[in-house]
């Protein structure tokens, strides 16, 4: 993305091109009903690996060219992501094949009941905490995020080891077999040992380009990255039986957006009891009676470098793909800052935010047009 703010937010391709449609397509693709935007290698394969890397936009990609020649080679497209553009939604959407509507990970930073009558708290989705500390036995994942991935199909996940016991695989990886990665080597030894064992499905997941992004920005270092991520995706590729695929796609892109980093002034914050989301789409959780005011107030003040929406206005947009259930529509805010121009909306309660050199999250092109790229060993 450049320095100019986009114009119109790119919504996504729900029930199409879309990250939430990319298992059912592939599932389904042996009963032939395989649709036209899915990449050709995939159509006829016998055994087909999903390799997920986090962080790569379809934009980010086509300027890389030079650093992963592999990946620039594949056959495919973009494809949309989610709403919010953020790993929690993305990721969830990717395995259940639903929208975030659907399966009500709605963002990076949720707001829950508290217990026995307390305020409302927010809860950091992949870390699956709030202030108050732990929160897997308080709000269960299998009870929060209800919906079977991968169809209820048995499928092997291979992703990072440290991420079995976490709160958000849980919501979003419940039932699969996880193999577990600690370096990159493993990861294509494990998926070479699967497709040997023949399994017809693996769902990979490498998150080192989306780390290296956001605590480095997208210069030199994601550069660097992007060249080993490239070698990983050669070796897969070198890792394919005859007969089998591997498709590549992300869960969002990124934004550079430096120092530019802005704390919601008071007249904004005087309407405000919450803040929840994530820094390129900041929700404001507004007083009783003030949404009106907490309107107003954002369009002032911010209202040229982001897009000003009610949560009302952003389910009828079709922005979360359907209507929301009560449940799902309390873990939002009343309204939302969703950034346009390279800039983030900080909340002061979340201090882990405030370094971050590249971000996600809102609906510019860079952040949701995403690769589905494939190569099949014929």
């Amino acid at each position: 993305m450049t320095d100019a703010a986009a114009d119109e937010p790119v919504l996504p391709d729900y029930g199409g091109a879309c990250l939430s449609s990319v298992v059912p397509a592939l599932l389904g693709r042996a009963a032939g009903q395989a649709p036209v935007w899915l990449p050709e290698p995939a159509r006829a394969a016998r055994q087909v690996v999903l390799l997920v890397l986090d962080g790569l936009g379809w934009q980010q990609l086509g300027a890389s060219q030079d650093e992963a020649p592999t990946l620039a080679g594949g056959q495919g497209g973009p494809i949309t992501s989610v709403v919010p553009t953020t790993t929690a939604a993305a990721l969830t959407s990717i395995t259940t094949g639903r929208p975030p509507a659907e399966h009500g990970i709605v963002g990076y930073r949720v707001r829950v009941d508290g217990d026995d009558g307390a305020g409302d708290e927010i809860m950091n989705v992949l870390r699956w905490r709030s202030d108050a500390g732990d929160m897997r036995r308080r709000r269960p994942a299998r009870e929060f995020q209800t919906v079977a991935p991968f169809g209820g199909v048995d499928v092997p996940a291979v992703t990072r080891g440290e991420f079995a016991s976490t709160g958000f695989t849980a919501a979003h990886l419940a039932g699969a077999r996880l193999v577990g990665w600690s370096v990159p080597s493993t990861l294509v030894v494990e998926v070479r040992r699967l497709l040997g064992e023949g399994e017809p499905f693996v769902y990979a997941y490498y998150d080192g380009l989306d780390k290296v992004a956001h605590e480095r920005g997208l210069g030199e270092y994601f550069s660097q990255e992007l060249r080993s991520v490239d070698r990983l995706v050669g070796d897969l590729i070198d890792a394919l039986p005859a007969g089998a695929a591997l498709v590549v796609t992300s869960d969002h892109g990124q934004v550079e957006v430096g120092t530019a980093a802005r704390l919601p002034g008071p007249e904004l914050l005087a309407g405000v009891e919450l803040l929840s989301g994530e820094g390129r789409f900041r929700w404001l959780h507004a007083r009783t009676g003030a949404r009106a005011d907490v309107v107003a107030a954002a369009e002032e003040a911010h209202g040229d470098e982001a897009w000003i929406r009610t949560r009302e206005q952003m389910v009828d947009e079709g922005w979360f793909g359907g209507p929301l259930s009560k449940e799902i529509a309390h873990r939002l805010g009343d309204v939302a800052l969703v950034a346009r121009a390279p800039v983030a909306f900080l909340d002061p309660a979340d201090t882990g935010e405030t370094r971050l050199l590249a971000r996600h999250g809102s609906l510019t092109p860079a952040e949701m047009y995403v690769p589905l790229v494939a190569w099949a060993n014929e």
